[in-house]
């Protein structure tokens, strides 16, 4: 397990828009040979084969292109494949469209990816085979078919209150490859490009991205975030050369304030990775947390380059719910599924571990008869 690092990338003075704070990332050097694009889908449903006899559907408005040369020279973006032209007739129902693998290969140099799919998939796909051993526990369906059908949700950035006019209002800096997006200055996303074109193409697909539940509630419900803004005394400024370096301190004090207290839930804990695609000296892959009740968590997805460094980012941050059941799969999962070796890891008995999962909304995995004694069980303790 190893954390993020985003060495390379540095912060520029955030915009606010209401409770939506952005705050640019820029590139020392930008990336040249490897770069993105969008494959844009429109507003219809997506039917992704991940593999042999299984499948998801979730909404897909567009995958990611990546473009990259095999010796390092630069690369340009392949070009972006729009929805239907002008003299399409629309459709009365919602479309379905079929997408195998979430990481497809197009050409020898040249792999299209879904983004924030990627990252979903391997949180649905968590010890999505069930029980391993046939504990009596266990219901039959838990046995043949694990968590089949897995169902999550999560927000399309155009419900995410004053997102919208943040991303058309704000302006994007000069040579801006990325940026963190808060809400009540909660993080809710951080998204990083190879290079400062591949950003200004790709910065209306924040839009479309997905976003948790968490992130919708403090959109909806939280008053407007302040603003920092920056106050320079007048008192020693006897020239321009004065006036820039003052600025250029009010600069530096507010990305020292903001990488030492701001994406800490982000950067400061270890992560589960696993690749998914090799593409020269790029690797594709995604990441899991700890799974840390009650704290922030996050994954996501990952280019690196053949040191290590982050070329491509995107996060989503999981709600307390979605956090509890990844918490209670991967207790399981350390203890082969054992009922009564999973509750005392937790500190607790085997009755309040079958509650639990029945309102993480994992019931259905437990026989009738049994879950009706945890409940039975229960009801004798509060009585």
């Amino acid at each position: 397990m190893t954390t993020l690092d985003l060495t390379g990338l540095a912060t520029r003075p955030p915009q606010v828009w209401g409770a939506v704070r952005l705050v640019p990332l820029v590139r020392d050097e930008p990336v040249d040979d490897l770069r993105l694009h969008p494959e844009l889908y429109g507003d219809v449903a997506g039917l992704v084969e991940t593999g042999p006899r299984t499948a998801y559907v979730s909404y897909v408005p567009h995958g990611f292109v990546a473009t990259w040369t095999r010796d390092g020279t630069p690369a340009a973006a392949y070009g972006t494949q729009l929805t239907p032209d002008a003299d399409s007739a629309p459709t009365a129902v919602m479309g379905l469209r079929f997408h195998r693998k979430v990481a497809r290969r197009q050409a020898k140099d040249r792999l299209r990816f879904l983004p924030m799919h990627l990252t979903l998939e391997g949180y649905l796909a968590l010890h999505f085979g069930g029980p391993p051993i046939a504990w009596e526990e266990w219901s039959q369906r838990a046995v043949r078919h694990g968590l089949s059908p897995r169902v999550e949700e999560a927000y399309v950035g155009a419900e995410i209150r004053g997102l919208a006019d943040a991303l058309r209002i704000f302006e994007i800096h000069p040579g801006q490859c990325g940026v963190l997006v808060y809400v009540a200055d909660a993080l809710a996303a951080a998204f990083a490009v190879p290079h400062p074109d591949d950003y200004r193409a790709l910065h209306p697909t924040l839009l479309q991205d997905l976003y948790g539940e968490l992130i919708h509630h403090y959109a909806t419900l939280m008053p407007p975030v302040p603003d920092f803004a920056a106050r320079i005394p007048d008192a020693h400024i006897r020239s321009l050369a004065d006036l820039r370096a003052a600025a250029a301190a009010q600069e530096h004090t507010w990305a020292r304030f903001h990488d030492t207290t701001m994406p800490t839930g982000l950067l400061e804990h270890a992560y589960t990775w696993r690749t998914v695609y090799r593409m020269g000296r790029f690797t594709l892959s995604r990441f899991l947390p700890r799974f840390r009740p009650k704290q922030e968590n996050h994954i996501g997805e990952v280019i690196t380059d053949d040191r290590g460094r982050i070329t491509y980012l995107k996060t989503f941050r999981l709600s307390e719910n979605q956090v509890r059941r990844g918490h209670l799969l991967s207790t399981l999962a350390a203890h082969d599924w054992h009922l009564g070796h999973a509750a005392a890891g937790l500190g607790i008995d085997e009755a309040q571990l079958g509650l639990r999962l029945e309102s993480a909304g994992f019931g259905y995995l437990l026989r009738q008869d049994v879950l009706d004694g945890y409940r039975k069980q229960a009801r004798t303790r509060t009585g």
